[in-house]
């Protein structure tokens, strides 16, 4: 553990370098909260390489913002800062932190479950707790509701120009919160995980099962598996469904299995939008498992 919190510590360096800020919200694009953020971290160092993520997380959506963190993060060079901004808890007592994963990277976020992919799937050493009333934007001190701009984006800038060091963001967190996860696994014939999230434009649903369990089965293209799929217990959906390589070995319209690009099973209909014609969800208490039939 030491070593590999020497190990991050010393790739943060560089941040130095980098001067990079990803910026991820539920705010969309239709007023000027993301570009207050910008412009707060703009203020901070003009030398700042300002993206965006993505500000399209539905509204309140925590699980969302976690899983697009796990899913874009390990892309970005080490010493790169996130600020993840999904927080329906503002103004109230939840802790606003940064943490270092073990990969090298930073992530500026409120403490309500945001973290949830990144600690399973990456790692996180360790998580600090910001002081609000100190790291905060000049003036801002009576607004209660935008932290997104008067802390997050402000201390994101600080840490990736080099104005402010990590360890001098606040006391170490031991605990923080987490959603929770149906962790995949192979259970007898049966591949078990969650619905982790939805390939928004086309309503596939994206698992957490990785395709490398077919393989420890003995399972490839063509196998046709028993898909069930249930919401806290109740079951919502179950047919026999094909492994494909192509959404095009099965009609218009039709449903599959295939591997999805971060090498995890997934399922969709050929042109179609399963999500919305099954009516499936994504997230806490969302269970898939696909069974090997007798």
């Amino acid at each position: 553990m030491k070593r590999k919190l020497r190990d991050s510590l010393v790739a943060l360096q560089a941040w130095k370098e980098r001067k990079t800020v990803v910026f991820l919200s539920d705010f969309g694009m239709s007023d000027g909260a993301v570009s207050a953020m910008h412009g707060v971290a703009n203020g901070v160092s003009n030398l700042l390489r300002l993206e965006d993520l993505t500000h399209e997380i539905p509204q309140f959506n925590i699980w969302e913002a976690s899983y697009r963190l796990v899913q874009a993060l390990p892309y970005w060079a080490k010493g790169t800062v996130f600020v993840c901004v999904v927080d329906p808890g503002v103004g109230s007592d939840r802790k606003s932190v940064v943490a270092l994963t073990e990969s090298g990277h930073l992530i500026v976020t409120p403490d309500n479950g945001t973290l949830t992919h990144v600690a399973d799937s990456i790692g996180i050493l360790e998580v600090r707790m910001i002081n609000v009333d100190t790291h905060r934007l000049s003036g801002s001190q009576k607004s209660h509701t935008f932290h997104g701009r008067d802390v997050y984006a402000y201390t994101g800038a600080r840490l990736a120009s080099g104005d402010l060091d990590y360890e001098e963001i606040g006391p170490l967190v031991p605990k923080t919160v987490k959603l929770k996860m149906e962790r995949s696994r192979i259970e007898g014939s049966s591949l078990v995980g969650s619905v982790d999230i939805l390939d928004a434009r086309y309503g596939s649903l994206w698992t957490n099962i990785s395709a490398d369990f077919l393989d420890e089965l003995s399972l490839g293209n063509g196998d046709l598996l028993q898909t069930t799929i249930s919401y806290n217990g109740r079951i919502v959906y179950g047919y026999k469904l094909p492994i494909c390589k192509s959404f095009t070995e099965v009609g218009k319209g039709e449903p599959l299995i295939y591997i999805n690009s971060l090498l995890n099973l997934a399922v969709a209909l050929n042109q179609g939008n399963f999500a919305t014609t099954y009516g499936i969800g994504t997230g806490e208490g969302w269970k898939i498992s696909f069974s090997v039939i007798e």
